[in-house]
């Protein structure tokens, strides 16, 4: 997608999957609301695009209206909802770290209190379509089947195999209280 500057904000160091053309700025300390306005801090004078690690269903198709040509004309934010009552993007016209900080994180009412920050603020949002985001294994399994094809989906099912339910039992009769053999083990 066209960016003039393209920038993940990390706690540690990047490995090998992080392509070229991308600056690594630290993630500040603090609750979430503190790291996400220290992302928009690091943002210049925008706009900007800031788009949460959770939702790997993600496309360009989906950032499209927030990237276009035009897409900041007449609007001051960019709002993606998600599923679970949060958001899984979040433009500015103008990165102000003061519209997060403060803001309840990981409730279900996050969205709506993020979305009234910017409304009281006298903020013009335009919103980009809902997704899930993954926050447990049931999600992850609803991500993946929206994904075929992805890293994420094989990732998925690859530890879906790892649950027990998922390992085979090995027959009694095949056993010996007293044998010797490894033993096969898998963590939920």
């Amino acid at each position: 997608m066209p960016a003039r500057r393209r920038v993940l904000v990390l706690s540690g160091r990047p490995g090998t999957w992080l392509p070229d053309g991308f600056d690594v700025v630290p993630q500040r300390s603090g609750g979430l609301d503190e790291r996400l306005a220290g992302a928009f801090a690091e943002a210049g004078t925008g706009p900007a695009l800031l788009v949460g690690m959770d939702t790997p269903q993600l496309t360009p198709a989906l950032l499209a209206p927030a990237l276009g040509p035009d897409s900041w004309q007449e609007c001051d934010a960019w709002f993606g909802p998600a599923l679970d009552g949060g958001f899984w993007a979040l433009g500015l016209a103008r990165p102000d770290p003061a519209l997060l900080r403060g803001v309840p994180m990981s409730t279900p009412t996050t969205g709506r209190a993020q979305l009234a920050r910017l409304a009281h603020k006298g903020l013009r949002v335009r919103r980009l379509p809902p997704l899930r985001d993954v926050d447990t294994a049931q999600d992850a399994a609803q991500v993946a089947a929206e994904a075929p094809g992805s890293r994420f989906a094989a990732t998925a099912a690859a530890l879906a195999a790892l649950r027990p339910e998922h390992v085979p039992a090995v027959p009694a009769s095949r056993t010996r209280p007293n044998s010797t053999a490894a033993h096969r083990t898998a963590a939920p």
